[in-house]
């Protein structure tokens, strides 16, 4: 579904206007004085959205069933007056004092039996019923009072839920594992079945012998492993269904959303399945200030974002306008920087940005976290970027629920994530995510737009399609896979893919397992690599972490091992398959290899860059459903580049010169 015409309740989201712009706002941190100042930098800065109440179930019901409303009551309303929209929060991420002191039985239980305690943020299990029967209760409270309020846009419900603990180890945690259990095998023999609990006299007779894996002497069961997660992503966002269920039944036409943290270091959460249950896909996302490489990650993300968000446009709901607090050395973006960041989270799909948050706390654990207004105010750097980008946003308009175009795709799965990095496998070397960065970086640096799709998704419309490290696939993803290859695209499958099916049963019969038929090879047995070594190949590269003994089986072999004791072994393959292609790549190339298989997958597929440009361009195109084009072009470098096209840069209103300045960025809307 888009921002504008999704299939559920949407009607009231579409009033805020264009690119939706603002962020968190808590104003029960200040005065009334300060809250009047707000209201004119907002108007300053060009806000026209605000997520509000996140952290405020404290002061809303500072006593069980006694509500204070009236500093809520009197924002809304000068919210309201002054045009701007809110993503209304239902107050439930902290609960308060009083709850914890009367129900300390809500309280998350690590895997070796700590209590985590209040005093932070996030301390509930969402297995508690308790829990969940006063978040629905003030979920209600709050929703039939503001059901008909002016401001309202949105639902924010919750907040980056999993974030800090997303495992649940205690009794009642425990007792929901087994109703979700037995829900899922109906019956004891199919669960023994899918955990192999043959091996190391692990049969059970009832669900009621099952635990959570608890810390245990050794290594814990497999399978056991996998479901608890499939169960701890499930429970979360059944919890999430809890409390929209009760903001349909006061307010169906309201959408609703909880902010996602899809990115490089959110590996809990089964994203693709939550997105299902999500009027609108929102996320958040923080830069690593140590990584030089940052803005590559960030586009990472983003286009992980876009894939869970089926393609549509999405809500950017919190970044940072500078440094975080939560690194531990949190430097500041540099001049220009947050334009280029939040003008890339646009170009990769979303139609709002926000921040945490609108204004920087004076006191609790993030005063140091950056936000729109900054603790100098308004004669500061960050503020007067602040009032820049509201400036730029306003005249993005025309760019509002278009797609982004690519024929590239990228598939990723969480379950796969989760399986290949549990313990026990041939290298704790082998990363999920290592290898699909790098041909993620490839692509992005050459300007070739990436979709991020899980294995189910439709591939008709990819050319390339990339499979790295899919190590659990189920027969059906597997087949899609391959139709892709069957019906024209060039299709890469790495190492440590098709091992596994969804019960991390190994497939027999030798590997690539799923994708042995499709690739037209057999892998014998693997060699990964000691720490530090590397092997040379037949083209002069070098790879690392991964190696293995591959028979041709109706592939023929375009790169090979050249050293003891692989030499001769096929390390890259091809197979021609229908109208298409299926490629395997058999080790981790360092990056010239890398971009020695790119440069062959492109040659063949023929998907090229969004346009020409100079190095250090960051480059995608949206495309709305009139077919009109609009070029971002993002300039990462310290000097002018040039970016081949043709059509008036929305950001200044002129016919685009076909030069970006260093540090901008230039929005083209294309002749």
């Amino acid at each position: 579904m888009t921002l504008q015409q999704a299939s559920g309740p949407s009607s009231v989201w579409s009033k805020v206007e264009g690119i939706a712009y603002g962020g968190d706002y808590n104003p029960e941190q200040w005065p009334e004085s300060v809250r009047l100042e707000d209201l004119e930098l907002m108007k300053e800065a060009g806000v026209t959205f605000l997520s509000v109440g996140i952290f405020s179930w404290a002061l809303l019901e500072p006593a069980e069933n006694e509500y204070d409303f009236d500093w809520l009551d009197e924002v809304l309303d000068n919210l309201a007056a002054s045009g701007i929209k809110v993503a209304l929060a239902t107050a439930t991420a902290a609960p308060p004092a009083w709850l914890v002191r009367k129900h300390p039985e809500i309280l998350p239980v690590t895997a070796n039996g700590t209590v985590l305690g209040p005093g932070s943020r996030r301390h509930y299990t969402p297995s508690s019923a308790v829990y969940r029967r006063y978040a629905t209760g003030i979920t209600r409270v709050i929703a039939e009072r503001y059901k008909d309020h002016p401001a309202l846009a949105l639902w924010h419900v919750d907040n980056e839920l999993g974030c800090h603990v997303s495992e649940f180890y205690g009794e009642e945690d425990a007792a929901a594992f087994r109703l979700w259990l037995e829900r899922r095998y109906g019956g004891i023999e199919a669960l023994n079945e899918a955990w192999g609990t043959a091996f190391w006299s692990q049969n059970y007779g009832s669900f009621d012998e099952i635990l959570p894996p608890r810390v245990a002497p050794s290594t814990l069961n497999p399978g056991q492993q996998l479901d608890f997660q499939r169960f701890n992503s499930w429970a979360l966002m059944d919890y999430y269904r809890a409390l929209v269920d009760v903001l349909r039944d006061v307010t169906p036409d309201i959408p609703a959303t909880t902010n996602l943290m899809a990115s490089s270091a959110t590996k809990s959460m089964d994203y693709f399945e939550w997105a299902k249950d999500l009027d609108v896909v929102s996320n958040d996302h923080y830069l690593v200030a140590a990584d030089p490489e940052r803005h590559i990650e960030l586009a990472f993300s983003a286009d992980l974002t876009r894939g869970i968000a089926g393609g549509d446009p999405w809500i950017l709901m919190e970044h940072s306008t500078s440094a975080v607090n939560w690194q531990q050395r949190n430097q500041p973006k540099m001049p220009g920087e947050m334009l280029r960041n939040s003008l890339a989270h646009v170009a990769r799909g979303a139609d709002a940005v926000m921040f945490f948050q609108w204004r920087q706390s004076f006191a609790g654990s993030e005063k140091f976290h950056s936000a729109m207004v900054p603790h100098g105010g308004r004669d500061t750097r960050v503020f007067q970027e602040v009032v820049g980008l509201g400036a730029a946003l306003k005249h993005l308009g025309p760019v509002r629920g278009s797609r982004v175009d690519s024929k590239a795709a990228i598939v990723f799965d969480y379950e796969a994530w989760w399986t290949s990095e549990s313990d026990s496998k041939p290298s704790q070397d082998v990363t999920y995510l290592d290898l699909l960065r790098a041909f993620h970086r490839s692509l992005f640096l050459r300007g070739i737009s990436v979709d991020i799709v899980h294995p189910s998704a439709s591939l008709d419309r990819y050319d390339l399609v990339l499979v790295c490290t899919l190590y659990s696939v189920t027969d059906s993803a597997a087949e899609n896979i391959a139709a892709a290859a069957e019906a024209g695209a060039t299709v890469l499958v790495s190492y440590f893919s098709g091992i596994v099916d969804e019960k991390d049963h190994v497939r027999l019969g030798g590997y690539p397992g799923a994708f042995r038929e499709l690739l037209g090879v057999r892998v014998e047995e693997f060699h990964p690599l000691l720490a530090g070594s590397q092997l040379k190949l037949s083209d002069g590269g070098v790879s690392s972490v991964w190696s293995e003994h591959v028979h041709l089986a109706g592939a023929e072999a375009v790169q090979m091992f050249n050293e003891y004791p692989l030499e001769g072994v096929p390390s890259l393959t091809r197979r021609a398959v229908g109208d298409g292609s299926a490629w395997y790549l058999a080790t981790f190339p360092d990056r010239d290899g890398v971009e020695s298989v790119v440069d062959r997958l492109l040659a063949e597929s023929g998907v090229a860059p969004v346009t020409d440009a100079d190095a250090g361009v960051e480059l995608t195109r949206r495309r709305a459903a009139d077919g009109s084009s609009f070029l971002f072009a993002i300039n990462h470098s310290r000097s002018s580049a040039t970016v081949h096209a043709s059509g008036v840069d929305l950001l200044t209103g002129g016919r685009f010169s076909g030069t970006v300045d260093a540090g901008s960025v230039a929005v083209v809307a294309e002749d």
